[in-house]
């Protein structure tokens, strides 16, 4: 049984006018900045989940998580925040606790932008502020230069605005190529693991061992947090939340040439934050993760073109340094929540 607290009535009776379905988190944890809530919007094809910190009333602050994570990824960085903003942290379709699209339906860049336009319709946000990591940064950055006068920060964590291909602009429908042909692969194989194959169910170890191997940047503590709400328990075990038809990012996400890059910039309005970690990747694709010459064109490009807009940090630690070492990151991401100073470069 749910304990509602006042203020948790509170909380809820205003996501409920705001036609959201908002209920308190099951183990009623509390977080250095109070209770968080659980939200589900409907949408056609089901629901999108998110968490939030805070009051609907305060500056609205959306956070979007990496390829195949979850809202869980916030939680050890928005308790350090600054309080007086209401931070929503989504699930993209077929991840978390979000819904699954429909079979046959794409998972493309341009749908998981129109998912947060969705979000911002159900919550009533005509301005806001995004901060995403990685793959969630590139969602950010797209729904920005899209919607640009509903963004007036930028924050990307180990990210930037759009994924770029520093080779030849035909490599583009290549990628194009690839993400339909993959989505129809994983369409049949979706369809012949429900008449044959039961789903696979893991130990919490197993699990646990699973995702911090295949992702080394992951520390077992943070990995822990992400699987709570990538998992569900079963009569034996855990099984997987996330749509099974989802698998590398680079088949996924909208790549653009060095020739589309500036002009897309120009129509951003808003400030940009660009936190880097010192040991973090360079590029989406795993065989590119330390080249260097993707993100220095970035940046540079957000410096000529964004002028005192743009503010580059760097911070020690890795690509999840916003889990695994929040602190790292907090300071920096608080003070341009909260002011329009300069920050130093490096921390």
């Amino acid at each position: 049984m749910y304990l509602f607290t006042p203020a948790l009535r509170l909380l809820c009776s205003r996501a409920r006018r705001l036609g959201v379905y908002c209920q308190p988190p099951c183990d009623q944890r509390i977080r250095a900045m109070g209770l968080y809530s659980e939200l589900k919007l409907p949408v056609p094809w089901g629901h999108i989940a998110a968490k939030a910190w805070g009051s609907p009333s305060d500056r609205p602050v959306l956070c979007l998580h990496a390829w195949l994570d979850n809202a869980n990824s916030f939680d050890r960085l928005i308790p350090l925040l600054p309080r007086d903003f209401y931070y929503v942290a989504m699930d993209f379709g077929g991840h978390g606790l979000s819904s699954h699209y429909s079979p046959g339906v794409l998972y493309r860049h341009e749908s998981f932008v129109s998912e947060v336009l969705r979000v911002t319709a159900a919550l009533k946000w005509s301005r806001l502020s995004i901060m995403g990591h990685s793959f969630g940064g590139l969602v950010a950055g797209m729904f920005a230069c899209t919607f640009p006068e509903m963004v007036d920060k930028l924050i990307f964590l180990e990210s930037a605005p759009f994924a770029l291909d520093t080779n030849e602009v035909e490599n583009l429908l290549s990628y194009r190529r690839r993400r339909i042909e993959h989505m129809l692969q994983q369409d049949k194989a979706q369809a012949g693991r429900a008449s044959k194959m039961p789903e696979r169910v893991y130990s919490q170890d197993e699990i646990l061992q699973r995702l911090v191997k295949t992702n080394t940047h992951v520390w077992e503590e943070s990995g822990k947090i992400l699987l709570q709400r990538g998992t569900s328990p079963v009569a034996t075990g855990l099984v997987i939340n996330r749509d099974r038809r989802l698998t590398l990012p680079e088949v996924h996400a909208e790549f653009i040439s060095k020739e589309r890059f500036v002009p897309f910039i120009k129509k951003l309005q808003a400030q940009v934050l660009l936190v880097k970690a010192s040991q973090g990747t360079g590029d989406l694709r795993k065989e590119n993760h330390d080249k260097k010459e993707p993100m220095a064109f970035i940046t540079e490009t957000l410096k000529s073109v964004l002028k005192e807009r743009f503010q580059y940090v760097e911070v020690p630690g890795n690509h999840y340094v916003h889990i695994n070492q929040p602190d790292h990151v907090a300071g920096v991401v608080s003070s341009f929540l909260t002011s329009k100073d300069r920050l130093p470069t490096k921390l």
